[in-house]
């Protein structure tokens, strides 16, 4: 597993990443979402309809983002000052 999308408290949506061990992006809608999707080289419909399955099928607890994260590519300082991010329900889309 390279990485996994969560919902924040905040109803929006985070990516997980496994390989750094820490969240890659916060504060996601759905469209946000869909253009992550898309950077990695797909149509927008593909991304559209690969970003649904996700988040029908594989969305995992935000509990999760705090279970796997490890202090390697972000402090534990800067990892709560995100999770406050994530509870702000005006957050907006960040890359970490």
């Amino acid at each position: 597993m390279g990485g996994f999308i969560a919902r924040q408290p905040n109803g929006k949506y985070c990516r997980f990443s496994t390989v750094v061990d820490c969240p890659t992006h916060i504060n996601m809608t759905f469209e946000d979402y869909v253009k992550v999707i898309m950077e990695r080289g797909y149509q927008e419909w593909k991304a559209r309809e690969e970003a649904q399955d996700v988040i029908n099928n594989y969305l995992y607890p935000f509990e999760t983002v705090s279970e796997y994260f490890v202090p390697n590519n972000m402090t534990q300082k800067e990892f709560k000052k995100y999770i406050e991010k994530m509870k702000d329900p005006n957050g907006e889309y960040e890359v970490t």
